[in-house]
């Protein structure tokens, strides 16, 4: 003879879930749409690491070139520039004026 089958559990461990899963898509949902609201301790960490840029090489051929890249050349001596990505390098056209 069979056994009757036991009645299937409640849920409520999923209540939690359900709620660290809302959390967790609220605060998403927040970096993503809106991440200029968010406290400078909690964005600080994100902004840093993008900041800093790859160094790049700055080095001049045999016929006295300039050249900036991103492999240091192994026959001549160059120097190491570091960069910030947010900076504008374009030229201004104010000295023209």
């Amino acid at each position: 003879m069979r056994r009757p089958l036991s009645p299937a559990p409640t849920g409520r461990a999923s209540v939690p879930l359900l709620f660290l899963a809302a959390l967790a898509a609220a605060g998403f949902a927040w970096w993503y749409l809106a991440p200029e609201t968010m406290p400078s301790w909690l964005t600080r960490p994100m902004l840093s690491a993008e900041r800093e840029g790859r160094p790049l090489y700055k080095w001049r051929d045999d016929k006295g070139r300039l050249h900036v890249t991103d492999v240091p050349p192994k026959d001549r001596p160059y120097e190491t520039v570091r960069y910030d990505p947010d900076t504008n390098v374009v030229p201004s056209n104010a000295s023209k004026h």
